[in-house]
C-alpha cells in the first residue's frame, strides 16, 4: 500500500512496478496518477460520493456550501463529459465543469467540449495598515503555483495586485497545452480549496499565504472562466437586475433619440 500524496479522495492503491503510488478515484474506480495532480471532474465525482455516504470530512465549523458541486459524468481519461444531467435536466460543460448553456431536457445536443483557455482567480486580502510588495507577492504566487500544483510557470501570464485585491491570470488554450501539463482548470480547483481550508493533498495542510514573511489571511476568492467559444446563455438566464439595468439603459437610448428628433424639427 503507498499513500496518494496529491489526492486524499482515493482508495485500493498500491505501488506499481516503476515504484509509483496508482491509487483509484472514489465514485468512479478511474486509475488515479499520484505523481500529478488528479482531474477535477473526477475529484469533484469523489466529493459528491463522500458527501452521500457521509465520509466527507468537515471542519469543525463547517455549513453546507454546495459551491456548484454537482455529480458530474467523467470520460475514462478523467476529463468531463461535454453533457451533463441531474436527472431530466441536461446542460453543456466546458472543460472545467462549469455550465455554459441554459438548462434543457435530455434531448439537449452538447456537440464538443468547449475548452477554457482563459482562468481568472481574484482574491481580497484582509485590511492591513501598510500594502504588500508587489514583486514579493507575485513571486510567491508564481513559485506556489508552479511547485504545489506542477504547473508550468509559462501558463501564469499575470499576477496583478491592486490593495486590497490579487488577481493571477493562467492561460493555456488547445495549441499551448502539451502532453503531460496540468491543466489550469485541475490547478484552479485545487488552488480555491486550498484557500478554502478544504485541501485535496494527503496532508490535509492548506495553503499559508505568506509576504515577505508576514502571513497575510484572504477573505473572498472568486474564479472567473473564458471559454475558446463563447457560452451560449439567453436573456431569460440573466438576472433581474442585469435585464433591469439593460431596460433602463434601452430606455435612456430611445428618450435620447425623442429628444434629437425633436430638437431638429
Amino acid at each position: 500500500e503507498c499513500v496518494c500524496e496529491k489526492n486524499k479522495r482515493v482508495t485500493n492503491c498500491r505501488m506499481d512496478s516503476s515504484g509509483q503510488c496508482r491509487c483509484e478515484a472514489i465514485g468512479s474506480r478511474v486509475p488515479v496518477d499520484c505523481s500529478t495532480l488528479t482531474s477535477k471532474c473526477l475529484l469533484m465525482k469523489a466529493e459528491v460520493t463522500g458527501s452521500k455516504s457521509g465520509r466527507r470530512e468537515k471542519p469543525k465549523d463547517a455549513f453546507e456550501d454546495t459551491d456548484g458541486l454537482y455529480d458530474p459524468e467523467c470520460e475514462n481519461s478523467g476529463a468531463f463529459k461535454a453533457k451533463q444531467c441531474n436527472g431530466t435536466t441536461c446542460w453543456c460543460v466546458n472543460t472545467a465543469g462549469v455550465r455554459r448553456t441554459d438548462k434543457h431536457d435530455s434531448d439537449l445536443k452538447c456537440n464538443q467540449l468547449v475548452r477554457t483557455m482563459w482562468i481568472i482567480i481574484e482574491m481580497k486580502h484582509a485590511e492591513r495598515n501598510a500594502p504588500l510588495n508587489a514583486d514579493s507577492l507575485k513571486k510567491f504566487f508564481t513559485d506556489t503555483i508552479t511547485s504545489r500544483y506542477q504547473l508550468n510557470g509559462r501558463y501564469i501570464t499575470s499576477v496583478l495586485y491592486e490593495n486590497p485585491y490579487i488577481t493571477i491570470d493562467l492561460k493555456q488554450n488547445s495549441s499551448e497545452k502539451l502532453s503531460g501539463d496540468v491543466d489550469i482548470a485541475d490547478v484552479a480547483y485545487y488552488f480555491e480549496k486550498d484557500v478554502k481550508g478544504q485541501s485535496i493533498f494527503h496532508n490535509n495542510a492548506g495553503l499559508n499565504v505568506s509576504i515577505d514573511n508576514e502571513p497575510v489571511k484572504l477573505e473572498k476568492t472568486v474564479v472567473y472562466y473564458v471559454d475558446e467559444i463563447a457560452p451560449e446563455f439567453s436573456m431569460k438566464s440573466l438576472t433581474p437586475g442585469l435585464i433591469a439595468v439593460i431596460v433602463v439603459v434601452v430606455i435612456a437610448i430611445v428618450a435620447a433619440v425623442v429628444v434629437l428628433v425633436s430638437s431638429n424639427k
